[in-house]
């Protein structure tokens, strides 16, 4: 049965973007452009206006859209992909469950299509796929978002084979990709959501700001 408030995902997602926008942008600094703190931020918050323009439309769909086609950026258009495909998957099923599993699994298969990514490349693709099989196996809302959180944290141990950050060699080492950590939020939202009572770090304790050597990596 569908219970799941897409506008409020979203929404929530909003928030933990903008809570976690000086951290997202530092990490990208290390690996990236730097922009990506910017993209997720401003993408999410033209989510949500035009939401509140038009209230009745789908959140998913809407965030697609945005992404896809407002949103600059590597993991802009990444991430519009995975709205569009769970948008689709929320409107063929009834079961919230079996919609965001369909459209996690879809949305994992567009990404790899179009960014060639696997998992261990140090991508976004590295919170999707524990995320995807906790769904999968029917962990708990919270497990699946504690999965693709220990996913993206996991990318500090990985040297980058795709995008910029495969440019830098060892140097992004020893901090997580960010692309990986901003989509991870997007669990933690629907989590929270889904589950209000489950205890859930807040978004500063699990996406901190890198600070000191550590900020550029090994060196």
């Amino acid at each position: 049965m569908t219970t799941i408030d897409q506008s409020r995902v979203v929404r929530t997602y909003a928030r933990a973007a903008r809570t976690a926008h000086e951290a997202l942008t530092a990490l990208d600094q290390i690996s990236g452009d730097g922009d990506f703190g910017d993209n997720l931020r401003d993408g999410l918050d033209a989510t949500v206006a035009a939401l509140d323009a038009g209230p009745d439309v789908s959140a998913t769909a809407v965030a697609g859209s945005v992404f896809l086609d407002e949103v600059g950026g590597t993991s802009g258009p990444l991430i519009g992909l995975l709205f569009n495909e769970v948008s689709r998957a929320l409107n063929e099923t009834a079961d919230d469950r079996a919609g965001w599993t369909e459209g996690v699994r879809s949305g994992l298969a567009a990404i790899q299509r179009v960014g060639e990514a696997d998992p261990g490349d140090r991508t976004l693709v590295d919170a999707l796929v524990p995320a995807l099989d906790a769904l999968a196996g029917g962990g708990s809302w919270t497990n699946v978002a504690e999965a693709a959180l220990s996913g993206a944290s996991a990318t500090a141990d990985v040297r980058a084979r795709r995008g910029r950050a495969s440019y830098l060699g060892e140097r992004a080492v020893g901090s997580p990709d960010p692309g990986a950590t901003g989509l991870a939020l997007l669990f933690w939202a629907l989590a929270r959501v889904a589950e209000p009572d489950a205890r859930l770090g807040d978004v500063q304790e699990l996406v901190p700001v890198p600070r000191g050597p550590e900020q550029t990596g090994t060196r």
